[in-house]
């Protein structure tokens, strides 16, 4: 097979960049080791910045958001007897969207479909090869078993931190930052209409909690655990009365609402940024360059920001010859992924028990100069809004 770009990867990122690349008449096919109705079906992401709306708009491909989407002016945050809302349209103007990732998965999907986007589902073996040539190439085996070679001018990873897109760049010619964090996020799905009109971020001296939703039916909530938690150690009465205290349940006449428990998982919490986002006629977008934790829904707001400054990149690079976004593509992408990377940081630090009781004072005094400052105030809602797309 030949094409243009091959896209490895068919989450939100590589469907998207398909579609931006199509856009601008640049051929592409996406590779995807799961399959469609898998990649589907994952809980992911869940809150879509202002800029990601915007450009969804753009494309045609905002209808379902707006229809179905839940708009968020701003966050709840809340420490014991204290309870502040942080007002984004009003400081700075913009607003967030409570909109799963498995629906924009969706969305995207039939949109690829309608514009008859080759996608390989259920692939295996996926290799790059020749990345530092004008024609680099994929291997993989298909779905039903055979061997298949892409040749391309460009590949475009999008698949994630265990993909082999990353994996292709050398190790001499990338840089890489990690942090670990000592806990991690007990979260749950939970078929109860949400208890809130916009997330509770919640300090409590026995962890961070969190109360989000995917629908007007569905609650999704979180709990700080330590590293290493088993699920099984979690029953749901124990999920439900550790959310209660933490979220301040019967405090000013808030209740929170329990209801069946669908889902469990355990997440580790980790930042990481590998620079630079290309290596020769490879380029990395999403996870596979960079992983925040998810305290300031940051992540697939990153993926879309990577990738819709590397389509116009691209489609200059393949469409017209010029060189020039290509080559500023990686410096451009990192000063927004650093930017959130920190503000990632900020936010986890800021909410999360380390153990440590001096910590635990500067959090309260931090939160308190959140809530009572405009200036402070105004910071947060700039970056949990969502940064112009190139900042």
């Amino acid at each position: 097979m030949r094409t243009q770009v091959a896209i490895i990867g068919a989450g939100p990122a590589g469907l998207l960049l398909s579609h931006l690349l199509a856009e601008g008449g640049i051929e592409s096919v996406v590779l995807e080791t799961r399959t469609r109705e898998y990649v589907e079906s994952r809980i992911r992401a869940g809150i879509l910045e202002h800029s990601t709306v915007e450009l969804l708009d753009s494309l045609g491909l905002g209808k379902r958001v707006h229809a179905e989407g839940d708009p968020h002016n701003g966050i709840y945050l809340q420490w014991p007897q204290e309870r502040h809302h942080i007002d984004f349209a009003g400081l700075v103007g913009r607003r967030v969207w409570v909109y799963g990732q498995t629906e924009l998965q969706r969305d995207l999907g039939v949109a690829r479909e309608t514009g008859g986007q080759p996608i390989h589902y259920g692939i295996s073996d996926t290799a790059v090869h020749e990345v530092v040539t004008e024609h680099p190439s994929v291997t993989f085996t298909d779905s039903a078993g055979r061997a298949q070679r892409i040749t391309a001018d460009v590949v475009v990873g999008c698949d994630g931190s265990f993909g082999p897109s990353r994996a292709a760049v050398p190790e001499h010619a990338r840089s890489t930052w990690e942090h670990t964090y000592p806990y991690s996020w007990l979260g749950v799905l939970a078929d109860v209409a949400p208890s809130t009109d916009e997330l509770i971020y919640a300090w409590h001296p026995d962890g961070f909690a969190m109360h989000s939703m995917r629908s007007a039916s569905v609650s999704r909530l979180y709990l700080q655990v330590p590293a290493g938690t088993d699920i099984a150690d979690w029953s749901d009465d124990r999920i439900w009365t550790a959310l209660a205290t933490r979220l301040g349940h019967g405090q000013g006449g808030w209740t929170l609402n329990p209801g069946p428990i669908t889902e469990k998982s355990v997440l580790p919490m980790r930042s990481f940024v590998m620079a630079p986002l290309r290596h020769g006629r490879l380029f990395l977008a999403g996870d596979a360059g960079h992983i925040v934790p998810p305290t300031g829904a940051k992540g697939l707001n990153l993926a879309v920001a990577d990738v819709a400054l590397l389509a116009p990149a691209l489609i200059a690079l393949l469409g017209e010859g010029d060189d020039r976004l290509a080559e500023e593509y990686s410096e451009t992408a990192l000063r927004r992924i650093w930017r959130c990377t920190h503000f990632s940081w900020w936010m986890t630090t800021m909410l999360h028990q380390s153990g440590d009781p001096f910590d635990a004072q500067l959090q309260l005094s931090q939160l308190r100069w959140v809530a009572s400052s405009t200036a402070a105030a105004t910071g947060l809602a700039e970056n949990y809004a969502g940064l112009p797309i190139g900042f």
